[in-house]
């Protein structure tokens, strides 16, 4: 093979990209290519994609035009549709070979049909969970249908990922490429959780790679368990989300910096719920390479006849935080001023919109989608249909009771008082 294309999905880094490895070892000629997240609408919303999104996803794409121009390659950015974009590309490079990471969710899976359905060869590799499918203990088609029992086991099994590879030294000859520029947009909210417009929290991968060696070599991982729960600040949890969800970091490079940290400071139930953490991450990706579209429907796995009614205005005053349950309010609010939510939160007002309003899961999967920095169409699919009760859940759903949680996670009134006027 003299040239392909290699086409960043949500995999924005150059370590730990095996996909990106196997591109060069086969291209002598290798044209790095990203697509601009696109304007379009959904079902539900006018607006899929918002502007924290928007500009943390801009941000990651700089960082890595800059890496590449570092080892002597590039990145072309392309617009609009991905799709046209880039068989328009490869048109006009004349290329015949994408190497892409693989994405086992419907509309990324028919983006690959569409591009294979224009004569091109896509090579897509699995490379986004922790654990690989073929180092379970079980085939997929046999994937437990709740998590306790994956997770026991895979720990029985004494499953372990393999290490994070490191970056390419150098990238085959890149097509000379025009000078292009990314519109870039600045956060706007000092009072974020994430404040990305801050150079420690861009989307950068080396933010990422610096972020990830700093949290684990504090002690804030030996009580991780403790304080996950909270709701404001940058350090109660680990905040890696948002660089996991484009993909700026590798679940393995974090597994690896938390190995190192439990031998050094030492293991306890706080590393070991990151561990957990990680494990749920990977059960929502194996759900979806077992259950695919399924996953998508009204009904999600649930064997019951799904409701018909969707309430709109209840969901049009929870998008806007207008509901008048003052935490849901508030935390709605900081959603739409920073793109970010503590896990905490995003379960007690997808809670609200499904079991209080009466409103369909799927209209609060795409809210989350538009506004969330992290956004990963694997764990907010999966997370939503958890709470709905149509996931794989046992109990059949998560009705969070508000009373209760503002009582036991904002008793004093802080976070309601900080977000809660806008």
């Amino acid at each position: 093979m003299t040239s392909a294309i290699y086409w960043f999905r949500q995999d924005l880094r150059l370590h730990d990209n095996p996909s990106l490895l196997n591109a060069i070892s086969q291209a002598d000629t290798l044209l790095p290519v990203c697509t601009a997240l696109d304007e379009q609408s959904s079902h539900w919303l006018n607006q899929r994609v918002g502007q924290h999104r928007r500009a943390f996803v801009a941000q990651a794409q700089i960082s890595l035009r800059m890496s590449l121009l570092a080892k002597g390659s590039n990145l072309l950015i392309l617009q609009g549709n991905a799709v046209s974009a880039l068989i328009d590309t490869a048109r006009r490079f004349n290329i015949k070979h994408v190497f892409c990471e693989e994405i086992a969710a419907p509309e990324e899976q028919a983006e690959v049909a569409a591009l294979q359905a224009q004569g091109l060869t896509v090579v897509t590799h699995w490379q986004s969970s922790l654990l690989m499918p073929e180092q379970l203990p079980f085939r997929l088609e046999a994937l437990p249908g709740v998590f306790s029992q994956f997770r026991n086991q895979l720990e029985r099994a004494g499953c372990e990922p393999d290490q994070p590879m490191p970056a390419p030294a150098l990238l085959p000859h890149c097509p000379l490429l025009p000078q292009q520029g990314i519109k870039t947009l600045h956060a706007i909210e000092p009072r974020s959780s994430f404040p990305y417009h801050e150079s420690a929290f861009s989307g950068a991968e080396s933010a990422a790679l610096a972020h990830v060696q700093r949290y684990f070599q504090s002690d804030l991982p030996q009580r991780y368990k403790l304080t996950r729960n909270e709701l404001i600040g940058s350090d109660y949890s680990t905040k890696f989300s948002p660089w996991l969800a484009i993909g700026a970091l590798s679940p393995r490079q974090i597994h690896a910096e938390l190995k190192a940290h439990e031998q050094s400071q030492g293991a306890n139930d706080s590393t070991y719920w990151i561990w957990f953490e990680l494990l749920w991450r990977d059960y929502f990706r194996f759900l979806h390479l077992q259950h695919e579209k399924q996953l998508y429907t009204a009904s999600g796995l649930s064997s019951g006849t799904p409701s018909r009614s969707h309430n709109v205005g209840g969901f049009t005053r929870w998008c806007a935080g207008n509901t008048g349950e003052a935490l849901v309010d508030a935390a709605m609010r900081e959603l739409m001023a920073s793109g970010y939510l503590s896990n905490r939160l995003r379960q007690l007002v997808a809670s609200y919109l499904i079991h209080d309003l009466g409103g369909d899961y799927r209209a609060g999967a795409a809210w989350f989608e538009a506004q969330l920095l992290d956004y990963d169409v694997y764990s907010n699919q999966g997370n939503w249909l958890y709470i709905a009760g149509r996931g794989t859940d046992p109990r059949g759903g998560r009705r969070f009771n508000p009373e209760k949680q503002t009582r036991e996670h904002d008793p004093d009134g802080h976070y309601r008082h900080m977000w809660g006027n806008l």
